[in-house]
């Protein structure tokens, strides 16, 4: 199976990587180089919509300038979960007013978003919902009470997706809508960071007392939560995958870079796990981009996420062997809050850990696969 790019993906490709070159120093915080890749029209590539401020472009463009965003080391995006996840839910499932009042700001890097979907006891199992929505009277609102957890970026965002049940005594898939939720309510909505092994918080809890949201924001219709929240979790691993995957090929150069420096890279064992790295890496490129866009392969997000979880682990705890009894250390640095510092392989080996949990755990994913792919008897469900 050979794999190559056009003559107008690779000149789309030197426009990315200069826009980038000249752009990534110039960043100060992450909310304003959003604001300056919406200005740069690099924003919702793959929407596909007109009149929302973002180029068109195809799907092999999209990965061109995924690809070229990773090489670049720019920052981290804070605008993702509402890019990639939210506004291609909004364009299947949304109204012409839903689209119209929240797809202009996403590319224009204003607004940002997080996803309320894991409860406490419902991790992976979204069925497990607990979170209520109630009609307020004829208000024309819902009061959402409830908790999310391992919510990214709720501590930046101004607003929420939240799956929630909007239909009393109902269980499972039944009875649950996708509701859009203001976070600037005080007192309605709390949000307090979970501090990583890490030392970070990427992640957060979030508590909703009576918080409001518009019945006009319920996207699909009320009832119909579980079928947008599956149509979301396929976008979740699209283009972005390849993406990450030039992050995973940069970090196994630094392994490698560490494996030759300690003299690691001697031992057979040593090479032969290197090796064994380089190789799954390259398969899941190939993997990835012959599903790519595919709607007929329902199980290639789950095989996806199965092997990169423990790919990354496995370079993580491969990152400590190459740096051999130092890796337990870190530079001493008495001005920091922390007695150390993460250097950046042993952060990749802390943060991996959870690699196979979030993003819906490797338990989860052999379901689906059994399920829908392999057409297996289906799991009880309490």
């Amino acid at each position: 199976m050979e794999f190559g790019f056009t003559s107008s993906d690779e000149a789309f490709r030197v426009e990315a990587r200069a826009w980038l070159a000249e752009h990534v120093s110039d960043v100060s915080d992450r909310r304003a180089w959003e604001r300056m890749l919406g200005g740069g029209g690099w924003i919702g590539l793959g929407w596909g919509e007109e009149g929302y401020g973002n180029r068109r472009v195809g799907l092999v463009q999209q990965v061109v300038w995924a690809e070229e965003y990773a090489r670049s080391r720019a920052p981290a995006r804070s605008g993702h979960v509402g890019e990639n996840l939210l506004a291609p839910t909004l364009i299947a499932h949304g109204s012409d007013e839903q689209k119209k009042r929240f797809l202009p700001p996403i590319a224009r890097g204003e607004e940002l978003w997080c996803q309320g979907y894991s409860e406490p006891g419902a991790g992976s199992d979204l069925a497990g919902v607990r979170t209520a929505a109630v009609r307020d009277g004829d208000a024309g609102t819902y009061r959402i009470t409830g908790q999310k957890i391992w919510t990214s970026l709720a501590h930046e965002s101004e607003w929420c997706f939240v799956l929630a049940r909007t239909e009393a005594g109902s269980r499972r898939h039944h009875g649950l809508s996708f509701l859009l939720v203001p976070m600037d309510q005080p007192g309605r909505i709390e949000v307090r960071p979970i501090r990583q092994m890490t030392g970070t918080s990427e992640f957060n809890e979030v508590f909703f007392d009576g918080a409001h949201a518009r019945v006009e924001h319920v996207v699909g219709g009320e009832g119909n939560g579980w079928r947008v929240a599956m149509g979301l979790l396929g976008f979740e691993r699209g283009v972005s995958t390849l993406a990450q995957q030039v992050g995973f090929a940069e970090e196994l150069g630094r392994v490698l870079a560490v494996a030759r420096a300690t003299g690691a890279v001697d031992d057979p064992v040593v090479r032969d796990r290197l090796v064994r790295q380089w190789a799954e890496l390259r398969a899941m490129r190939w993997n990835a981009l012959r599903t790519l866009g595919s709607s007929t392969d329902q199980g290639a997000p789950s095989v996806a996420k199965l092997l990169w979880g423990r790919w990354h682990q496995r370079l993580g705890e491969l990152a400590m062997q190459v740096r051999g009894a130092g890796a337990a250390v870190g530079p001493m640095d008495w001005t920091a809050s922390a007695p150390y510092e993460l250097d950046a392989l042993q952060h990749l080996f802390l943060f991996s850990r959870a690699d196979t949990i979030y993003g819906g755990s490797d338990e989860i994913q052999r379901t689906i696969i059994a399920e829908r792919v392999l057409g297996l008897p289906r799991e009880p469900k309490g």
